[in-house]
């Protein structure tokens, strides 16, 4: 079973166990309560936004999502560790859901962390006008390949491999490859919980 199948069976078990309904989760996310649905049911992948007040209105951290394992010390994650079983993907915020990143957990056995790091594999995409997304936190990019592009508020900032930005989630942005070319990236979310 994939990642993304196991974060929608996670979000619904702990949503049925608090007793929270579809409607309460919906109304306090700003998604529909179609969208909720469909992303408990593994239908939708989200985009992290959407995830975020998600685990924001569950009184969870975003982590609780991937955690599979327990583990109070320091976690290793190595490079030969299978990518597969440790990755989600998630669309753009568009409509029409078009996975364009491929996020590779680096802790997912870290429990209590209050950091989610993340390689992650960022596909082309020929779409020009992104949709933008906005979640409390921070967020450090770290480019290893390609060229990516970030659109943070009014400004668009290129970044080339060895580069890195720090930013304030708080303000719309969107990360993605730039000139239809894939890239890769080590990511660092924060999320206040």
């Amino acid at each position: 079973m994939g990642t993304n199948k196991v974060i929608g069976a996670k979000i619904k078990g702990i949503r049925e166990s608090k007793q929270i309904s579809l409607k309460d989760v919906a109304e306090r996310t700003g998604l529909s309560t179609e969208q909720v649905v469909r992303i408990e049911d593994n239908v939708d992948f989200p985009s992290l936004a959407p995830l975020i007040k998600i685990a924001r209105v569950l009184g969870v951290r975003l982590g609780t999502f991937l955690d599979d394992q327990t583990e109070l010390g320091p976690v290793i994650c190595r490079k030969s560790d299978s990518r597969e079983e440790n990755s989600i993907s998630f669309s753009n915020n568009a409509t029409v859901s078009h996975k364009h990143m491929e996020y590779h957990s680096l802790s997912q056995s870290k429990t209590g962390r209050q950091m989610e790091p993340f390689l992650i594999d960022i596909a082309p995409s020929k779409v020009a006008d992104f949709i933008l997304s906005t979640h409390e936190g921070e967020e450090f990019i770290f480019v290893l390949e390609g060229i990516v592009e970030i659109n943070y508020g009014k400004n668009t900032y290129i970044l080339e491999e060895g580069d890195s930005i720090y930013y304030d989630s708080i303000v719309a942005h969107h990360v993605h490859a730039y000139n239809e070319s894939p890239a890769r990236i080590i990511a660092v979310i924060y999320t206040p919980y």
